[in-house]
């Protein structure tokens, strides 16, 4: 009853996560298309203060928007903020990442080839350095440096790249891409908290007492909405990648999501490039070439190919693996889990449907076997059942044998 009241409170912490995850980038979106997308109003609207408007259609009408340079004449009675997306993601975030990788830190957040660290320590550190990352990102936006963008992003690319090479070198592969991911959003909800939402407190008060607000503290509110939009498509990427291990189970795992954040970085420039007007195909393009030739650079070559060995002066199949030596091994290292009745106390039911009860299941599923357990070798999870490189050798053998064997059939 314990593991399925988890997985029922990851059920709900996701849903929600996501939820909420999808309202916030979508204002982010919408907002830095709306700013941008502003044109010279007419002098009847620019005499009353308005800097910039714009008219759109949308679900069978019209709509007519109008940005004040300064503020309105009058406060209206209701004004919609925009801040709870923010704050519900980020809480349920953190409280999805407390339960996977702190509730569940033995089998998602420790890797005892890596380090020895104990759970408590393992989880100081985390906090720790989500923590410091953020007060670092708050100092370099209180520096001169955060007036060069190109220079500003540079330096948050090289502290990501630190960050996660640290991270990889204490935690599982798995953990490295979510922890730049929670110190990404974290930095993304305390702009929300520490710098937006003050600033437009600010402006209201203002306005409401009849002075002129101070543009800077506006500028600096929009600068810190500027950081968060082109950090959406990075965060989205990190969201999904638990998906993809082929990323972060790989050798230089941590500079792969480097290279997938300077890339999701590029691609949304392009937009907001268009969205002011200035259409250059080459950023977008660029970015999705950069993205395929990162594909093709981690791409597990080696393995395209079934491995033959000579004997003799002729070259035979791969040395023979058997059934039984196949099923040995699968029996004892996936189908604790893997199974329509699985014995690990960890899952009620087997993860995804994916069952390997039988010889015929695993020549079925052979493909994710090799996958996940001979070349990525995130499997079995987080290594609990102790599966040897040998036997992720002889796994290996037995699939190569069973390809060879059907491509002659």
């Amino acid at each position: 009853m314990e593991n399925y009241l988890i997985e029922v409170a990851h059920l709900v912490l996701r849903y929600f996560h996501v939820i909420a995850g999808i309202a916030w980038i979508g204002a982010s979106f919408y907002f830095a298309w709306l700013d941008n997308s502003l044109e010279t109003p007419p002098k009847v609207k620019a005499d009353k203060g308005i800097s910039g408007d714009l008219w759109a259609i949308h679900g069978g009408g019209f709509y007519e928007v109008a940005k004040y340079k300064n503020g309105p004449e009058h406060m209206p009675t209701t004004l919609h903020w925009f801040k709870w997306e923010a704050y519900t993601t980020w809480i349920t975030g953190g409280l999805l990442f407390s339960l996977l990788y702190y509730v569940g830190a033995d089998v998602n957040l420790l890797d005892g080839s890596k380090s020895e660290l104990s759970k408590l320590a393992a989880i100081a550190t985390s906090l720790g350095s989500i923590a410091v990352g953020y007060i670092i990102y708050r100092l370099l936006c209180n520096s001169p440096l955060v007036k060069n963008g190109l220079l500003f992003a540079v330096a948050m690319v090289l502290l990501l790249a630190v960050w996660a090479w640290g991270f990889d070198q204490l935690f599982a592969d798995k953990a490295v891409y979510i922890h730049i991911g929670a110190l990404i959003g974290t930095c993304m909800a305390g702009n929300v908290y520490h710098i937006i939402m003050p600033g437009q407190r600010y402006l209201v008060k203002e306005v409401e007492a009849g002075r002129i607000p101070d543009p800077a503290v506006g500028l600096k509110a929009k600068l810190c909405s500027i950081h968060n939009n082109y950090a959406t498509l990075p965060i989205i990427f990190i969201m999904l990648s638990n998906h993809f291990s082929h990323t972060y189970t790989h050798q230089y795992g941590w500079l792969v999501l480097i290279a997938f954040i300077v890339i999701g970085m590029w691609i949304r420039h392009y937009f907001n490039l268009k969205h002011r007007h200035i259409n250059k195909p080459s950023v977008l393009i660029s970015g999705i070439a950069a993205f395929f030739v990162l594909m093709l650079a981690i791409a597990p070559w080696d393995s395209f190919a079934p491995r033959v060995v000579a004997t003799g002066a002729e070259a035979t199949d791969i040395a023979q693996v058997s059934d039984a030596q196949a099923w040995s091994i699968i029996e004892k290292h996936c189908t604790e889990c893997h199974s329509a009745t699985p014995t690990s106390t960890m899952f009620a039911s087997a993860p995804l449907g994916f069952t390997l009860d039988s010889m015929q299941a695993v020549e079925i599923q052979h493909d994710k076997i090799y996958s996940r357990a001979v070349l990525n070798q995130d499997m079995p999870l987080a290594n609990l059942t102790k599966i040897t490189a040998e036997e992720r050798e002889t796994l290996g053998r037995w699939i190569e044998n069973y390809r060879l064997k059907k491509a002659k059939q």
